[in-house]
């Protein structure tokens, strides 16, 4: 039952910040490893997890993995850890506030393609927003002295990567559980990553296997208080509270890394999350006005 709006904010917003000191910690590992090893060793961890906990349901693996979109399934899995690739390695070159920034636009990307995909009513409101939204990352970018190199272009494309992820995800979660679709994501992005990572393997140091275990094990409490939000409040509800994540990362990548918050990021990031609020906002009443009016 999804009546605990409370404890659902509180949660979610952990879980955001465990995701950005695991940026950080992603990013220190990435400045000296390989991305593709890094994840992998991630990949494993997570991976393990999930078939641990699928074993104590009841009927075990075969329940929990089964579903009636075994495709799109699939597709979410590489879509994900597509995602998490582009981000980790965004990090190492243009840093935290600003991938981060740029990642932000993802939820508007949903809005702009829930209609043709999802078939759900984009009222005028929200298509501004998404408009706004993307005014928002031109100014983070700085078209004044933007060079087109792929570095740049990267991070926008890890948006889109995401905004698509998460329409998959709405879309699979009509008929399948959230355990499922863990479950799915989970296991494919162990399966690709063991396929490509060991063509990128480089011996980790000793010294930085402290440093991977921390990034494992914030990744699985993270995915962890992530799926325990979504138990106990409705996405519409939560979903402004992502933007916390933003927040924290800007502060690790200032403090520990000396990021700079430039005036186009300030000014293009709080358009950003003020367009993906507002459609936030705007979702949440018109699911309202529906509920109300069965």
């Amino acid at each position: 039952m999804i009546n605990n709006v409370k404890k659902g904010v509180l949660t979610i917003v952990l879980a955001t910040f465990f995701f950005a000191i695991m940026d950080g910690v992603s990013r220190y590992l990435a400045e000296n490893y390989n991305v593709f090893v890094i994840n992998m060793v991630r990949s494993w961890v997570l991976a393990l997890l999930v078939i641990v906990i699928s074993l104590r349901k009841k009927n075990g693996i075969l329940k929990v993995i089964s579903t009636k979109q075994p495709y799109i399934q699939f597709i979410r899995g590489l879509l994900l850890i597509s995602a998490i690739l582009i981000g980790v390695y965004s990090f190492t070159t243009l840093g935290l506030v600003q991938t981060h920034s740029i990642l932000s636009f993802f939820p508007l990307i949903v809005v702009a393609f829930s209609g043709p995909i999802l078939k759900e009513k984009i009222g005028i409101q929200r298509w501004l927003a998404v408009l706004f939204g993307f005014l928002g990352v031109l100014i983070i970018l700085d078209p004044a002295n933007f060079v087109i190199s792929f570095d740049a272009i990267l991070p926008i494309l890890g948006a889109f990567v995401l905004g698509f992820y998460t329409i998959l995800t709405r879309k699979v979660s009509k008929d399948d559980t959230s355990e499922t679709s863990f479950f799915w994501v989970a296991i494919v992005g162990c399966i690709v990553m063991s396929i490509v990572g060991p063509f990128y393997w480089e011996p980790i140091l000793f010294k930085d296997w402290g440093w991977m275990t921390l990034l494992c094990v914030l990744s699985t409490a993270g995915h962890f208080l992530l799926i325990k939000a979504y138990e106990n409040a409705e996405a519409s509800v939560l979903q402004p509270f992502t933007y916390f994540q933003l927040f924290f990362a800007s502060i690790i990548g200032i403090m520990i890394f000396n990021d700079i918050i430039t005036l186009s990021i300030f000014i293009g990031g709080s358009i950003v999350v003020g367009s993906g609020v507002f459609a936030a906002w705007r979702n949440y009443i018109n699911n309202k006005k529906i509920t109300s009016k069965l």
